[in-house]
């Protein structure tokens, strides 16, 4: 079961069109050809653009390149909501892939999880505010470099609000996030995607002080 998400969709899940993806197509032709991605790239993002389904999987093959002379970039198409709400009790609710991050967010947690994964987000504007309603529960976000999330506008009553910032030199910054709203016994937290932890040391190995043995998978 997953926690509900209002509203629904956005233009970024709109059904492509077959000029939709001609545009793109020819976007990233010019960009090729001014030498801003390889040969490989272009094969690459050819391949997704004609295959693509929706318009938030199109915009995110040029959202780092300018568009051709008369034509739009799908990115534009995908106009951002005013307002997006989530809704999330005892369960789970995830936005992640080419969705279009809209201009304001309403955020309750009562129990549950939620993240926003911006990996892969179509970005249509600076800035992004949430106001969040944690309990007991989590709102991650997991960013990548050009994006700074503020936190210091949070209550906290028993909870916590972190940001784990990115490692190397900060780029130029593409989306700012600000968070406000109230932390009960939950926790709010931001940043680049977690390391897979390690296997844990059997108790034996603990005893030896042997590192735990790597994971393999089971054949028949």
């Amino acid at each position: 079961m997953t926690g509900e998400l209002s509203p629904a969709g956005g233009a970024g899940e709109l059904r492509a069109s077959h000029s939709d993806r001609d545009q793109v197509v020819e976007v990233l032709r010019v960009a090729a050809g001014d030498g801003r991605i390889t040969a490989e790239e272009l094969d690459q993002r050819l391949e997704a653009a004609l295959t693509a389904r929706t318009l938030g999987e199109l915009a995110v093959l040029t959202t780092d390149l300018p568009a051709s002379p008369g034509h739009s970039v799908t990115a534009a198409s995908a106009q951002a909501k005013d307002l997006v709400r989530i809704d999330c009790g005892n369960s789970v609710a995830r936005r992640d892939g080419p969705w279009v991050v809209p201009r304001r967010m309403e955020v309750q947690v009562k129990g549950g999880a939620v993240t926003l994964d911006f990996t892969e987000a179509v970005i249509t504007q600076p800035t992004l505010e949430i106001d969040a309603s944690v309990r007991s529960g989590t709102l991650t976000l997991v960013t990548v470099p050009g994006i700074e999330v503020d936190v210091a506008e949070v209550a906290l009553r028993g909870g916590v609000a972190t940001v784990r910032r990115h490692d190397g030199p900060a780029g130029p910054t593409r989306l700012r996030v600000t968070i406000t709203g109230r932390v009960g016994a939950g926790a709010i937290s931001a940043g680049p995607p977690r390391p897979p932890r390690s296997p844990r040391r059997t108790f034996l190995q603990w005893l030896l002080r042997r590192p735990a043995s790597p994971r393999r998978a089971i054949t028949r």
